[in-house]
């Protein structure tokens, strides 16, 4: 479907078909769009998204919780906290709101219309969470990993090119200290063909120094070497 003229606002029920959710109940996805601006201008109007948003916000701190722990299972605690943190952060919420161009259906009162609401971060980082506080009560939980969990897998790549590279930093370290370069070798796999975990170690002049696990082999070096460097002491 195409995208409404820029002067119109784009119905819950356009939205809902654009994105591909079937809402049961619409009028939870006509309140997850409207600003408390909109219900000042507005008597029929009876609720803002305000409700939906504290409720997104907990689904979705739980989900990306989850994406994270089962996509870095070779992560410590703090990496994991660092990188939901970073997801869950208005700012990143409102690129998802932008990719979904959710600005187009959000209804604001006329002065936050005029002074570019629909494009403001605040706004649509919050009108993001109410979707997913709605959708959560109109269809479960199941449904909001279906919708979330695509655009957090888009992003598996960005996040481990802003990692620390410990591949590179035991690579440095062992020439520094005329040990040759590291040998990977993946010694086993868990988990079904669709989500394989491999184990992996890291040798040092024929020694294992480290160990690690990830849903790749790349991962799974990157903590294997994350182990050796602090095997030998040197993080």
């Amino acid at each position: 479907m195409s995208k409404p003229n820029a002067r119109d606002v784009e119905s819950a029920a356009d939205l809902s078909r654009r994105l591909g959710l079937s809402f049961s109940n619409l009028s939870l996805l006509i309140r997850a769009l409207t600003h408390r601006s909109y219900v000042n201008e507005h008597s029929q109007s009876i609720e803002d998204n305000e409700r939906l948003e504290f409720l997104g916000d907990a689904v979705l701190d739980f989900i990306v919780g989850a994406w994270v722990f089962n996509r870095f299972p070779e992560m410590p605690e703090g990496n994991l906290t660092k990188i939901r943190s970073a997801l869950v952060r208005n700012d990143h919420l409102a690129k998802f709101a932008r990719k979904l161009d959710l600005g187009a259906a959000l209804r604001l009162g006329h002065g936050e219309s005029t002074t570019g609401g629909k494009n403001r971060d605040n706004l649509l980082g919050s009108v993001f969470e109410a979707i997913i506080g709605a959708l959560y009560l109109d269809a479960g939980l199941d449904a909001v990993k279906e919708f979330v969990i695509p655009m957090l897998d888009d992003l598996r790549e960005s996040i481990l090119n802003q990692m620390p590279d410990h591949k590179s930093e035991l690579q440095e370290w062992t020439q520094g200290n005329k040990l040759g370069s590291p040998h990977y070798r993946v010694v086993g796999t868990t988990g079904p063909d669709h989500a394989v975990v491999f184990d992996m170690v890291v040798e040092i002049a024929g020694e294992v120094k480290g160990h690690g696990a990830g849903t790749s082999k790349s991962l799974a070096e990157h903590a294997a070497a994350h182990d050796a460097l602090n095997n030998l002491g040197v993080v």
